[in-house]
């Protein structure tokens, strides 16, 4: 093959040292002219950024200290009076030799595995970074240790490339002018952990209570899983998140080498304080707000770091003559109250969506937020469900069935009462809303569909879920788990007070909904732009208000503040008494909610002992509040109704004949608990009172009714019983027995009941189902079963059959069941009894009658009823009532069993005339 000699002559004029050079040269001659260019100035772009990266380093200066940490400032709306400070007081510099290694290694696993072999700049994170910026606008990219120094010792954490341009010079920087130790030491002091905690050291008393050098590794894992998220990784608040990245650091040093295989699911977590003391709080209702505050800037993108450190000035939307209305309300409604009452306050501007005053508490930062905690909210749904009904051409003023009480559908069998059972038969919608009736607006959400009513609410500013949990359906062990029954037309789903501030404000304002905030700008960062969205109808809203003016003309008017509202009282199990309060409603420019109850649900009362409704405290403080709030305000009338819709459409098809002769919209009183009760009875000594008791019951036996009774007085000791031997079938009662047995079965395992058990027995309980009851008495083995649990129980007059109802029991024997339900030296635990006696009190509205007839007002009945009807004996009815009627002065076990009745509804009220009797004569 023959050489080229032009080629051979440019190669040998190569000097001898380059002349490795002559393949790649000769290979990109061979390259097309077009590539060749592009590669070259490819090759001198990268050469020029080079240089200008160089150039752009040396010209940055490193600063010779770090900026000190400096508080941030909350003001409220006007900008210049101060709400609240948040800032930096708990920080305590270590050396790093003071750092044990293991803890050394975790922050390394978590943060930077190569901090000891680069350069102080991770070129992916910048390169990501950059893209995220320009390209995504979402400010991503990860950071090597020396870079998170840098940003909180020297920098603001800005978010954008040139920021990140300058952390990456300094960084290069720090790295030529401290060794690496000295860096990671720095690192260290400076981080922020959470629970105002700065630094290693400060981090190590919060969280564990010790100094830095006596954690272990696994420690250390805890206080670097932190990092990443100082609030949310706060074992405290979400101890799964916190776990799970806890674990991930554990595999990565084990894959490291620093521990040994496995360890992440070898070792417990670490036990964490419960809460700081040495964290900086600002203290009262104000520091709930800060707590907002900080997480919805968090939310937009600023650091917990730069809001503790940057020094920011947040005007937030809280308006100060609003705030302090708010906490004079609530304090003057509360003063001398018991301990127990719980009460949150939000109140919105329907117009921007701004918070003006907010109350979740009066104990500080970092506390529980009563106005973040889903609550029933009872009757203050009611308006949701006239919007939606208005929405399908349904007029305030149709007419609808307010008889009390009403069976509904998808109440299995269980009848709705009114609040005090008021009647209204022929009742306009308007008027059910004034005197808060349940049966009108429970039709007319049948009629509409639930699930209009939770779109509509869920549009207002219900969100969709609750963390995992859907929101305004059943629950699993529910009815129609996953679903909306018509019980949200009486607030029977859970909402916070916050959220229903939102939905208030959105009827507020038209219809118009604009999503709630606390911060209006941050100087230099961040300027909130709210929006508004119509979620419904400007007429509809104002229907609505229009209704909820008659509430408030009926609950006493807003001095000088023309004004709508609605109040809601959830009830306490089957008591008079409520366990959460509410009034929402709004005046011309502030939409406002208060909630009154306590942290555990239970009963809520004045210190005088009276029940608290709705329209008690709640609309006190609500009255209270707007006046203060809107003082200097001009008045506002609220737009005028709109009547949209068909005043044509209700369900009086529903009516009884009967009640044609009453006048539309007419609101009286039904027939009241006790009612039967003629206290009258109740004189002279306790012979005396026996006596006359057992010669009335004797005339009825003598009258051919076949019963027994027994009463036992808990608080006195006193008893007494009629024909107690005696012994009945027990039909359905005894389903109490098949419960204590399961929970002594599950006691002796040393076992909780599972999940299936826990529905199955609430089923045979509350709605006396008899195929959950068949599955129990399985379970618990037979009659076998049964009588050892019996024995237990000191039940030695009832004795088992095969077919549970047909188990035979005596009077005396079922308040020895109550006994062993409410004595603490009962073979049942306290938790199996508040179990058994919770379920007790629980039961469905047609398993109320019997012994509650012998209750009154402000009376706990937790009880079981039974009958059966006997084929053998010409269906002749056997009707049982036995359980437990208690209050702060009464505490009394009460059983009566009976048979022979000619039918049901005839052997109910003999069963309950003869407990209202032992209750006329005994005066307990």
């Amino acid at each position: 093959m023959q050489r080229n000699p032009a080629r051979h002559r440019e190669q040998s004029r190569l000097p001898h040292r380059l002349r490795w050079l002559r393949w790649p040269v000769a290979w990109f001659r061979r390259r097309p002219r077009w590539l060749r260019r592009v590669t070259a100035a490819l090759v001198a772009l990268q050469v020029v950024l080079i240089l200008v990266a160089a150039g752009y380093v040396v010209s940055v200066d490193l600063p010779s200290d770090p900026t000190p940490p400096q508080a941030s400032v909350l003001y409220y709306r006007d900008g210049k009076t101060v709400l609240a400070r948040i800032g930096t007081t708990d920080r305590t510099d270590v050396r790093l030799d003071r750092v044990p290694t293991g803890v050394r290694q975790a922050f390394l696993a978590a943060e930077d595995r190569g901090f000891y072999d680069h350069y102080g700049v991770s070129v992916r994170g910048l390169l990501r970074a950059v893209w995220s910026n320009v390209v995504k606008d979402s400010g991503q990219g990860a950071s090597t240790i020396t870079q998170q120094y840098v940003r909180n010792a020297y920098l603001t954490q800005e978010r954008t490339v040139s920021r990140k341009a300058k952390e990456a010079a300094l960084a290069l920087k720090v790295e030529h002018r401290f060794t690496k130790d000295e860096i990671f030491e720095r690192y260290l002091n400076t981080i922020y952990f959470g629970r105002g905690a700065y630094g290693i050291e400060a981090a190590a008393h919060a969280f564990f209570g010790t100094s830095v050098d006596h954690l272990s590794a696994y420690q250390g894992a805890v206080l670097a899983a932190m990092v990443k998220d100082p609030t949310r990784g706060d074992p405290a608040v979400d101890p799964r998140w916190t776990l799970d990245r806890w674990k991930w650091i554990l595999r990565a040093m084990s894959g490291a080498g620093w521990l040994p295989p496995g360890a992440a699911d070898a070792t417990p977590f670490p036990a964490v304080a419960g809460q700081s003391v040495t964290a900086s709080t600002n203290d009262g209702p104000i520091g709930l707000i800060t707590d907002r505050v900080e997480d919805e800037l968090v939310s937009v993108g600023i650091s917990r770091q730069q809001i503790r450190t940057g020094g920011l000035h947040v005007t937030t939307t809280l308006d100060a003559t609003a705030q302090q209305a708010a906490t004079a309300s609530i304090g003057t409604a509360l003063k001398g109250q018991p301990a127990t009452l719980r009460s949150a306050l939000v109140a919105i501007d329907p117009q921007d969506g701004g918070v003006r005053a907010y109350y979740g508490g009066d104990r500080g930062r970092g506390f529980y937020d009563d106005a973040q905690a889903a609550r029933p909210p009872a009757s203050t749904f009611k308006p949701l469900v006239l919007a939606a009904a208005e929405e399908r051409d349904i007029n305030y003023r149709s007419y609808y069935n307010g008889a009390s009480p009403r069976v509904f559908a998808d109440r299995g069998g269980a009848p709705l009462y009114n609040l005090e059972n008021l009647q209204c038969p022929i009742c306009p919608l308007d008027t059910a809303m004034v005197h808060s009736l349940n049966t009108p607006f429970y039709a007319l959400t049948e009629q509409i569909g639930p699930a209009s009513v939770r779109d509509l609410a869920v549009r207002l500013g219900v969100p969709e879920r609750y963390g995992e949990q859907t929101t305004l359906v059943d629950l699993k062990g529910e009815p129609t788990p996953g679903r909306t029954r018509a019980d949200i037309s009486i607030g029977r789903y859970p909402v916070t007070p916050a959220d229903l501030a939102s939905v208030y404000a959105t009827l507020a304002g038209g219809g118009e909904r604009v999503n709630r905030h606390f911060v209006a700008s941050v100087a230099g960062l961040y300027r909130a732009k709210p929006r508004a969205v119509r979620a419904l109808d400007r007429g509809v809203a104002a229907d609505v208000g229009a209704v909820l003016s008659e509430v408030v003309d009926h609950h006493g008017r807003v001095a000088g503040v023309p004004a709508a509202a609605k109040t809601g009282s959830q009830q306490f199990g089957n008591t008079a008494d409520s366990s959460d309060a509410w009034t929402a409603g709004w005046a011309s420019g502030l939409a406002a909610v208060i909630w009154i109850g306590r942290e555990a649900p239970g009963p809520i009362r004045t210190k005088n002992g009276k029940a608290i409704n709705g329209e008690g405290l709640p609309y006190q403080i609500f009255r209270s509040f707007l006046s203060g709030a809107l003082a200097g305000h001009p008045a506002k009338q609220l737009p005028p109704a709109a009547n949209v819709g068909s005043p044509g459409k209700g369900d009086l098809e529903t009516l009884a004949p009967d009640t044609a002769k009453f006048a539309p919209g007419q609101v009286f009183p039904g027939p009241q608990r006790g009612d039967q009760v003629d206290k009258s009875l109740a004189k002279g000594s306790w012979e005396q009172r026996t006596e006359r008791l057992t010669g009335e019951l004797s005339k009825l036996a003598a009258a051919g009714q076949d019963f027994a009774v027994s009463f036992v007085d808990r608080k006195s000791g006193r008893r007494y019983d009629f024909r107690g031997d005696r012994p009945f079938e027990t039909a359905s009662v005894v389903k109490v027995e098949l419960l204590a047995a399961l929970l002594l079965q599950a006691q002796d395992a040393g076992r909780a009941l599972t999940s299936a058990e826990r529905t199955r027995t609430r089923k045979m309980i509350v709605a006396s189902d008899n195929d959950a009851a068949s599955q129990v008495y399985a379970a618990i083995g037979g009659t076998a079963g049964l009588r050892r649990a019996l024995e237990r129980l000191g039940l030695d007059d009832t004795d088992p059959a095969a077919n549970f109802g047909l188990t035979t029991t005596t009077a005396k024997d079922q308040t020895r069941m109550v006994d062993a339900l409410t004595a603490t030296g009962s073979p049942l635990t306290k938790a199996s009894r508040d179990q058994i006696l919770s379920l007790m009190s629980s039961v469905n509205a047609d398993q109320t009658w019997g012994i509650s007839a012998a209750s009154f007002s402000g009376e706990q009945t937790a009880q079981k009823n039974g009958w059966l009807a006997r084929s053998t004996e010409n269906n002749r009815w056997i009707i049982n009532s036995t359980g437990r009627i208690s209050s702060d002065k009464v505490d009394v076990g009460l059983s009566v069993l009976s048979h022979g009745h000619s039918g049901q509804p005839d052997g109910i009220k003999a069963v309950e005339r003869i407990a209202a009797l032992t209750r006329s004569y005994l005066g307990w």
